[in-house]
């Protein structure tokens, strides 16, 4: 069974036609032409230390152009990313932040971190995903012709998604100063790709939600998923690969079920956050939500709802909303017109330090009221949210890669079919509600959330299970395995 790119008539045992194997040259072709692509681009890389977050989970960037640093490849761990939307993102820093409890250095690789034919390529591509993604929530019909499908069917069969794959190659410049040797994390399966075209020999290719798509697939690499039942599907290539199956799907040996992606500070945490959150509950404290609008910025006619909903009981701070609207200075500006009263009562936390001063009275005295976070350093936009997950006891989200992890979650209405198996995940594990489809059954679970303990404390309880039985060390474990070749 041919399981690597130089071979492409075979991948994981399913064979790729002569008209797809056509196609892929020619889109090859196109995008080196369209973006500027030379095959003697030379990207030699240099670190410096990220500003907001380095000092809290030791995260470097990797650069070119510039003198820096010098790369500390003894104790590297590259986390390859790609910022379109947060997901991928925030997958990273769950990556960065346990390589750094375990000694490593974690180093960030965002392919739009360079002046590069790639960059050129991801940045056209990713305008059109935010417009669909904006587009897939005010109309039903788009949602249901188009980006459910788009996500949930289209992306599915391998075949279909060999020519990108084989287009990825036009990633591999900026990875070719990197050592082979080096490990490294794909949060994104072209970031892998790239690496793996450059010659790279330890790459763990990361796969993000839990819908198994053949998009996701890096043939070469090492694969990490989230879910036994995408386990299963990667295995067989159930749906993702020839009609009659035959002899098909990853080998044991390069398919890992790791658990969900989570940072180290939150995992460590686990039974000093849900013990406050509990204490809380018996003593009547305001409950506290957390809002966190995603990379793309969509949802936002919904979180209008939601929030004129909530503000009689926190203009009277009889519930604390915590809303980060991340780099979306659009969306708070849409908060301001089109709820009545939310500026007067809104208290702002645009300051890097101030925001986490905040944070840290949080966590140690009462909150109530509306508070707003906004930042257009992409780092701070994420990782505020992460912060705020300590804090607060009711993740407010759609079913996106935050529906992994460990923090009592009402899963809001899907955006693209993907999403809705990680509502499903979350909710058979009993960390977070059914996903909630429309406007009515959201209203009714967030009073039933605010109101009584019984969801709240099941939550909690069963996070702490999960906790036990090693559900939410993925993290981890994909970085023993991009460093040893093994989970532990």
């Amino acid at each position: 069974m041919s399981n690597d790119l130089s071979s492409p008539k075979n991948v994981y045992g399913v064979p790729i036609s002569e008209k797809t194997l056509k196609k892929a040259a020619r889109t090859r072709k196109k995008y080196e032409k369209k973006y500027g692509a030379h095959a003697d681009a030379a990207y030699p890389l240099f670190a410096r230390d990220n500003a907001p977050v380095g000092p809290l989970i030791g995260l470097k960037e990797v650069f070119s152009g510039a003198e820096g640093e010098d790369i500390d490849y003894g104790k590297a761990v590259f986390v390859g990313t790609i910022r379109m939307g947060y997901g991928h993102y925030r997958i990273g820093m769950a990556l960065a932040s346990a390589a750094r409890s375990k000694g490593y250095t974690p180093y960030w690789f965002d392919l739009l971190g360079f002046d590069s034919a790639g960059a050129r390529m991801i940045h056209d591509l990713d305008k059109w995903y935010s417009l669909g993604s904006r587009l897939s929530q005010k109309s039903k019909l788009f949602n249901k012709l188009l980006w459910d499908p788009m996500f949930g069917k289209w992306y599915k069969p391998l075949e279909k998604n060999y020519p990108i794959m084989e287009a990825s190659a036009i990633f591999a410049d900026t990875h070719r100063a990197i050592p082979p040797e080096t490990p490294y994390l794909g949060t994104h399966p072209w970031t892998a790709q790239g690496a793996l075209h450059a010659g790279l020999k330890r790459v763990v290719n990361v796969v993000p939600d839990n819908c198994p798509l053949g998009f996701h697939l890096a043939p070469g690499a090492l694969h990490t998923v989230q879910s036994p039942s995408a386990y299963f599907i990667f295995r067989t290539l159930r749906d993702l690969g020839a009609p009659e199956p035959g002899n098909q799907g990853i080998p044991e040996d390069q398919l890992f079920l790791t658990g969900n992606y989570v940072d180290h500070e939150l995992v460590s945490n686990i039974d000093a956050d849900c013990g406050a959150r509990l204490e809380r509950m018996r003593a009547g404290a305001p409950r506290r939500l957390l809002i966190s609008i995603g990379g793309a910025g969509a949802q936002q006619e919904l979180l209008l709802t939601l929030i004129e909903h909530l503000m009689p009981g926190l203009r009277k701070k009889e519930v604390a909303l915590f809303l980060n609207c991340g780099d979306h200075q659009n969306a708070l500006d849409k908060f301001n017109a089109r709820i009545p009263g939310f500026t007067d009562i809104a208290q702002s936390h645009f300051d890097w330090e101030e925001t986490q001063a905040f944070i840290g009275e949080a966590a140690a005295g009462p909150a109530g009221g509306l508070h707003v976070f906004l930042s257009k350093n992409p780092y701070i936009a994420v990782y505020t949210t992460n912060m705020l997950m300590r804090v607060a006891d009711i993740l407010v989200t759609k079913p996106s890669e935050l529906a992994f992890y460990p923090i009592p979650k009402l899963l809001l209405e899907r955006v693209g079919g993907h999403e809705a198996w990680g509502a499903i995940r979350a909710a058979e594990l009993g960390d977070g509600t059914a996903e909630c489809r429309g406007t009515a059954q959201t209203l009714q679970v967030l009073d039933l959330l605010l109101r009584e303990d019984d969801l709240l404390s099941l939550y909690c309880c069963q996070i702490r299970r999960l906790r036990d039985l090693g559900i939410y060390d993925g993290a981890y474990r994909a970085v023993n395995l991009a460093v040893t070749g093994s989970m532990e």
